[in-house]
């Protein structure tokens, strides 16, 4: 190479900094940055109040554009914070994926180990002729089985006829299986007077027949026609009671004088009817004084109510018969009951009721044996509890399920009265503790039922009549049944609807009646009659349509 010739250019290598085709630009810049700064432009020579007044207009362009540097730093940092929730939102969304994938995968490993483990722990196989064992139910199943089993009782209860089936459905079944009880509790009652062994039973079976006409009659009638029916009601029924007392025509029987003779056989007993006339006239007379707001004064919801009642309880008390005056009273406390009397002067009603009833127990020595025989078990001194006593033997004798219908051994001269007062003795012996219960779930069913028309209804009447009928039947079961078990003195009193006697079969049966015209009367209960068609009517229309199908013939094809 000659001195005159230029100098070739250096070879371009990969770690040299500037070289390649930047290089005359990199070469410059660096010209540049390696020029001095005092060297760039001369020092201004402005004059000083020209320099103030040029760093005031600068001072006050910093300050305009201020506000505009801080909210483009908040609105910097706002996007910031986004953009790191976003990030975390989008890692927890990956993480999630992530980790249902995970358990995914894991899922059929611990299956598999849950398999191991039940068939580590298994019982032996069962041999061949080995029993299966029962498979027990899950946990949870049965709870869940009762909740719908509660779910459906409820519906059904709230439902408007309710109340209308309960009535008539368990007085029909109290009836008739009181037919039966008495059939087979009076043969030999008859055999042993002289009698025919279906005697008893014929004439219960003959005031049955009388009372359905007067529970259809009772179910038919208005209300407004039971509230005028109750002032003759009552007036026949004290006239009647007063005729008890007429030498000739009033007859005793077990040393109580509250019958009539109407010659040969039948006999009628009036106080029973004046339960029925206590109820209907007590529920018209507060029901009107209901409407005039009159019973919130002591004297009008006492008179003339307790007086009427007490002339009842003299009359009957007249005869002896201190346990239809027992009922009678319990229908009075009911009324007050349901007129809301107040406590102090409801206790002081029963107070007074209590101190007279203590009075006739002591002055009479029946009346004090009866109540020395609660919960013997001894025939005690003249045999004075033989009754009571032998009650609890027949129900004794009757276990769980009875001897069988006909079968009973106390019937047979050993119990005395066994197809009246104490043909629930009788039944406990027959059909056992399962029939004794039937008969108390139906009691406790129909007071229910009688109890729901009376809280139900918005008619005054309504709400006084059924609560008395439905106190009426339920003390005089209560009584009848307790004085059976031995819990209660022997009262007298028959089972409303099952034991024998005419006379208080046919006013339980008309007051039924009440209780299924109340329970019609509901308003939801109506809409519901209303709507359903009886299945019996349908299927005759059935029938009948089919049977005017077959009458019509065809008429041959050349006929015209």
């Amino acid at each position: 190479m000659t001195a005159d010739q230029p100098a070739a250019p250096r070879p371009w290598k990969p770690g040299r900094p500037g070289a390649g085709r930047g290089a005359p630009r990199d070469r410059a810049a660096s010209r540049d940055r390696a020029t001095p700064r005092a060297q760039a432009t001369p020092r201004d020579r402005t004059p000083p109040r020209a320099q103030a007044g040029s760093r005031e207009r600068a001072g006050a362009r910093e300050r305009a554009a201020t506000p505009e540097r801080t909210a483009g730093r908040q609105g910097g940092a706002a996007r910031q914070s986004g953009a790191a929730r976003q990030g975390a939102a989008g890692r927890k969304r990956v993480a999630g994926r992530e980790g249902t994938a995970a358990n995914k995968a894991a899922a059929p490993r611990e299956r598999t180990a849950a398999r191991e483990r039940a068939l580590r722990f298994a019982r032996p196989e069962r041999g061949p002729g080995a029993p299966r064992s029962p498979r027990r139910p899950t946990r949870g199943s049965v709870p869940a089985a009762l909740r719908r089993a509660q779910t459906r009782l409820r519906k059904a209860w709230d439902r408007p006829l309710t109340a209308y089936y309960l009535i008539m459905g368990g007085s029909l079944l109290i009836i008739v299986l009181g037919l039966v009880m008495v059939y087979s509790a009076s043969q030999i009652k008859a055999l042993q007077s002289g009698l025919a062994p279906s005697y008893f039973f014929r004439k219960q079976l003959f005031a049955a027949a009388l009372g359905g006409v007067l529970l259809l009659l009772a179910v038919r009638m208005p209300i407004k026609l039971h509230r005028a029916f109750a002032y003759p009601l009552l007036a026949g029924s004290v006239f009647l009671m007063c005729l008890v007392q007429v030498p000739g025509i009033g007859v005793a029987v077990n040393g109580n004088q509250n019958w009539i003779s109407f010659g040969g056989p039948f006999l009628l007993q009036p106080s029973e009817f004046g339960k029925l006339a206590l109820v209907l006239w007590g529920a018209d007379l507060l029901a009107r004084k209901q409407d005039k707001r009159l019973l919130n004064q002591w004297k009008h919801l006492l008179v003339p109510l307790v007086p009427a009642a007490g002339m009842l309880l003299g009359l009957i008390m007249l005869g002896g018969d201190m346990g239809t005056a027992i009922i009678l009273t319990a229908i009075l406390f009911g009324l007050l009951w349901l007129a809301g009397a107040p406590t102090r002067l409801f206790a002081g009603v029963l107070a007074f009721a209590v101190a007279i009833g203590a009075l006739l127990i002591k002055t009479s020595a029946n009346r004090m044996s009866r109540l020395a025989c609660i919960g013997a078990t001894e025939p005690g001194h003249n045999d004075q509890c033989w009754q009571a006593v032998h009650g609890i033997y027949a129900l004794a004798n009757g276990g769980w399920f009875g001897s069988g219908l006909g079968a009973s051994m106390e019937k047979w001269g050993e119990l005395p009265e066994p197809h009246t007062d104490f043909i629930f003795a009788i039944t406990g012996e027959e059909l056992g503790l399962a029939g004794t219960l039937s008969v108390l779930v139906l009691f406790a069913a129909l007071g229910y039922a009688g109890i729901r028309v009376a809280g139900r209804t918005e008619d005054h009447f309504v709400r006084y009549a059924a609560g008395g009928v439905t106190t009426w039947i339920t003390a005089q079961a209560v009584v009848n049944i307790g004085a059976v078990l031995g819990l209660l003195p022997i009262a007298g009193v028959p089972l409303p609807l099952f034991s024998y006697g005419g006379s208080a079969l046919l006013p339980t049966m008309f007051a039924i009646g009440l209780l299924i015209a109340f329970a019609r009367a509901e308003p939801s209960a109506r809409a519901a009659l209303a709507t359903r068609q009886p299945a019996l009517w349908k299927k005759l229309a059935r029938v009948r349509r089919k049977t005017m199908r077959r009458r019509v013939k065809k008429r041959p094809s050349g006929e015209r």
